[in-house]
């Protein structure tokens, strides 16, 4: 009998790991796909506001800058959205809004020289 009980806890505890495993994957599978209409929406919207040229230099951008890139999208997302495009934006006028993110996320960097004077044996006053 305590074998049966065994195998009887055994199989329910392995019925519970798998659908457990089964939970999580699913929710992963969600992610994966809610990662992914984000991405088809964030598309469609930039080749709605962007003409083919405009795109080749952004997709060219996101190769060599991945942030500024998304920087970029994020902006004229956000002005399509509230409706402050014209048209189509050309080559010329992204060039253009690049110049503008660039200007500001460009960090202000100082750099301060601390200089101590350092006494050597040849500073050494001749007493």
């Amino acid at each position: 009998m305590a074998d049966d009980e065994l195998e009887a806890i055994r199989s329910q505890r392995m019925a519970e790991l798998q659908a457990k495993q089964g939970d999580a994957s699913n929710n992963q599978q969600q992610g994966e796909e809610a990662k992914q209409r984000e991405s088809d929406m964030r598309n469609s919207i930039l080749a709605q506001v962007l003409d083919q040229s405009a795109r080749g230099r952004l997709s060219n951008l996101a190769l060599v800058k991945p942030d500024k890139a998304k920087a970029v999208e994020n902006y004229l997302i956000q002005m399509a959205r509230y409706g402050k495009l014209g048209g189509k934006i050309t080559e010329s006028g992204l060039i253009e809004i690049l110049e503008k993110v660039s200007q500001q996320s460009e960090k202000k960097m100082t750099v301060t020289f601390n200089r101590r004077r350092v006494m050597d044996s040849d500073d050494e006053d001749d007493n």
